[in-house]
């Protein structure tokens, strides 16, 4: 099936580009359900307000920047444009939920420009649909703003009311791996996106970002208001400036999504729609798919992932891995420990770490010979301990090796306690954004699919490189295992589709059965057995872990068959 693409003027719609004097523009959704309007105030700030079914969600917003070195971005503007245009489009997804996605949109374009001094120019993008908005800053190529060093973006969100909340922390020591909060808006502190909110009148919100890239992660704070501000992350420990643009360059998407029933925010494909169509082109070497591995009884206790009388990831262990996967007909085995670096403390000492040698008692070319043999791959795993640079190194040499072994997929991780900065670069900071968008090209190359842990949060990446298949970026299934205050709270799991899930796939590794833990008699899983096997529904990802011990799966076939099917 062809896309069907329009890109048309509506007339109705255009409003008189060449009126200097015009200071407030407006645009709605194809079915106007969702309406914008842009103004500037008397000093020519920019600013926008939003509505949804009518009601005003957003009031006064303002825009802009400040800049490092540089006078900021931020008034003293004239509307020198304005174009308005529609499309429509339906794209098919190589994998995901549905097969076919619409992409339907109005755009206006609000070109600025300074009245005095510099006279730089800004423009201002607006795509409005009907499940909610994006909006993103676009710099044109002019010479008096080239290198563009960003000190803060003055984005906000002004709610119209104190809203409730579902957030986590952002710049913490453990990135996005925190129970959500739910407070009032003016509770809210330094938060990682997506936020979702809930008003009175039950209007469903979630702000977050789409197509990040070339740029730092956005933030969102409160500071005791209801008028929510964009607040990037640093790039380093001793740099000012936060993020960095040539011109004509662009940002992200600021993304609302709206929605008068919570489960609407999760069928809303809004974040896909604003990212670029996929550049892979054919990826049929890709197939969604259930991985078993040797994991959770690391996590548990009973082995480890440095070398010794305990060592999980050893020839002989994976084999029994790979024997139980290929009779029950999984398609991967994850295989973490199985690489040189993992002796000595590694969360310190993530430099060490070797991506092409195997540990003594690790045959890799056996175990692959072994895994074809059976039907089954291996799944590769590569932890920095977000020692980006000494990943970097090693990447070409790494993923020649996969592919070399046909290895299909790898889990990345980059666990960093976040008040260490291992780098002297902040983990969501653009030096970590520019690194995550090279390995997921670079696997591209070597058609390996990447499920990242302790990743750059999912802003939609799937569409443009549908390797990037899957991610965490939230608390996990393992801190049932070993965290100090008891694990996961039985509602945790009822609350991650509405705010973590919104942004896309993510890798909980459900499936565990034994949850009584008896090798960590002061922890468990609180859950079911139902409940584990709900989690498959509900937490979506086009891959999935069975993440218990084999064993353990044999002891309740019924319940394991749910899994097979």
């Amino acid at each position: 099936m062809k896309n069907l693409v329009l890109w048309l003027p509506i007339a109705l719609l255009i409003s008189a580009c060449s009126d200097r004097g015009h200071s407030t523009l407006d645009i709605k959704s194809p079915e106007e359900k969702v309406g914008i309007r842009f103004h500037l105030d008397a000093e020519g700030k920019p600013f926008y307000q939003s509505l949804f079914n009518d009601d005003l969600v957003m009031d006064t917003s303002y825009l802009g920047f400040d800049l490092n070195q540089a006078a900021g971005l931020k008034g003293d503007f004239e509307i020198i444009g304005d174009a308005q245009a529609t499309f429509d489009e339906t794209w098919e997804q190589p994998w995901g939920e549905q097969q076919f996605i619409r992409n339907q949109y109005n755009e206006l374009k609000v070109s600025l420009q300074e009245k005095q001094a510099l006279k730089r120019k800004l423009d201002i993008v607006f795509r409005v649909y009907d499940d909610g908005f994006g909006f993103r800053y676009e710099f044109p190529e002019q010479e008096n703003l080239k290198q563009i060093e960003i000190l803060d973006e003055l984005t906000e969100f002004n709610m119209t009311g104190d809203h409730t909340a579902w957030w986590i922390p952002g710049l913490e020591a453990d990135q996005y791996e925190y129970l959500f909060r739910k407070t009032n808006i003016t509770q809210i502190g330094l938060a990682h996106t997506p936020v979702t909110f809930r008003s009175a009148d039950d209007v469903y919100i979630s702000i977050h970002e789409a197509a990040l890239k070339d740029y730092s992660s956005m933030m969102l704070t409160a500071n005791g208001t209801t008028r929510l501000k964009c607040a990037l992350v640093p790039y380093s420990r001793t740099e000012e400036s936060k993020a960095f643009i040539a011109a004509p360059g662009i940002t992200p998407w600021r993304t609302v999504q709206l929605a008068s029933k919570p489960g609407d925010l999760i069928t809303s494909y809004l974040i896909l729609n604003l990212n670029e169509p996929n550049q892979l082109g054919d990826v049929s070497w890709f197939k969604p798919c259930k991985y078993i591995g040797i994991w959770w009884e690391m996590h548990i206790g009973i082995g480890t992932w440095a070398t010794g009388a305990l060592h999980s990831a050893t020839t002989q262990n994976t084999k029994k891995y790979i024997d139980f996967a290929a009779q029950h007909g999984f398609d991967g085995v994850l295989v973490e420990g199985w690489n040189t670096g993992w002796d000595g403390d590694w969360v310190k000492e993530g430099g060490l770490f070797n991506f092409t040698e195997a540990s003594p008692d690790f045959n890799l070319p056996e175990l692959s010979a072994y895994a074809k043999s059976k039907g089954v791959y291996i799944i590769g795993h590569h932890e920095t301990a977000g020692f980006i640079d000494n990943y970097e190194r090693q990447m070409q040499d790494a993923f020649q090796q996969m592919e070399t072994y046909g290895i299909k997929a790898v889990k990345t991780g980059y666990v960093e306690h976040g008040s260490i900065l291992n780098n002297g670069k902040y983990h969501h900071g653009q030096a970590y954004i520019d690194h995550f968008r090279k390995v997921i090209q670079l696997a591209a190359q070597h058609k390996i699919a990447v499920v990242a842990h302790e990743p750059i949060k999912d802003t939609g990446e799937r569409r443009t490189f549908p390797n990037m298949v899957s991610r965490e970026g939230a608390r996990g299934q393992e801190y049932n295992a070993w965290s100090a205050d008891g694990g996961n709270p039985p509602d945790h799991e009822t609350v991650l589709p509405f705010t973590r899930g919104l942004s896309g796939p993510m890798d909980f590794t459900p499936g565990v059965f034994d949850i009584s833990i008896p090798e960590k008699p002061d922890n468990q899983v609180n859950t079911t057995l139902a409940k584990q096997l709900a989690l498959y529904v509900t937490i979506y990802s086009p891959v999935q872990m069975a993440c218990d011990l084999p064993e353990h799966y044999e002891k309740y076939p019924d319940a394991f068959e749910f899994i097979k099917k």
